[in-house]
């Protein structure tokens, strides 16, 4: 039994929480209340010295934590991480994409807004991360013209790690309304017969 923390309104968390339902993996969720301060007590720093969700615990006891990380480990073997060589490399281009370029400007937009409720001494930060948000949604777009999924033509966790902030980036501020390419793809990844929503708690 595959022991997961973290917040599963956090997109890197629904990362993992996605990954394990596709794939049919036995876990068990632990909520981490991160504005609490619970990632930060000393039993959970144990599990990870970071003090970030998301965590997981194997079955043998080891701990692994960043989400992208623990897509890799979990889907190996799996049709959600390719064999070949120059493709996976491409699953990890778009990780860092993902942690570098995306990130840091959708998902902070979001949990400014959705997590501290849009404070005014936080208001000029917002506004700062508006072009790095819309420049990273500009290259999806660009990608998702010319193909179905972020790499080769099937479904990966290059596809399950963008899609995680991707799909609730109004949230963040960023709507999609002309970005028809990445609208069409986040339509083909919730069409998996096992895709699960943040709201599907299980």
């Amino acid at each position: 039994m595959l022991e997961v923390y973290g917040d599963i309104h956090s997109g890197n968390c629904y990362k993992v929480k996605l990954l394990a339902c596709l794939l049919d993996l036995p876990h068990r969720w632990h909520h981490v209340d991160i504005l609490r301060g619970e990632s930060r007590t000393v039993e959970f720093l144990a599990l990870n010295p970071n003090g970030r969700v998301p965590t997981v615990v194997l079955a043998d006891g080891h701990s692994l934590w960043e989400s992208n990380a623990i897509l890799n480990y979990l889907a190996d073997g799996s049709d959600f991480l390719p064999g070949e060589r120059r493709l996976r490399a491409e699953v990890l281009q778009w990780q860092f994409f993902e942690q570098y370029s995306h990130e840091p400007y959708i998902a902070t937009s979001r949990y400014i807004l959705r997590y501290l409720g849009n404070p005014p001494e936080r208001h000029a930060e917002l506004a700062a991360r508006r072009a790095g948000g819309w420049s990273a949604l500009a290259v999806m777009e660009g990608h998702l013209r010319r193909h179905d999924y972020l790499v080769g033509a099937r479904y990966s966790i290059a596809d399950i790690a963008l899609y995680a902030y991707t799909h609730v980036a109004a949230e963040g501020g960023f709507a999609l309304d002309d970005l028809p390419a990445i609208r069409a793809w986040l339509a083909r990844v919730a069409s998996h017969p096992q895709h699960v929503t943040m709201n599907q708690f299980a």
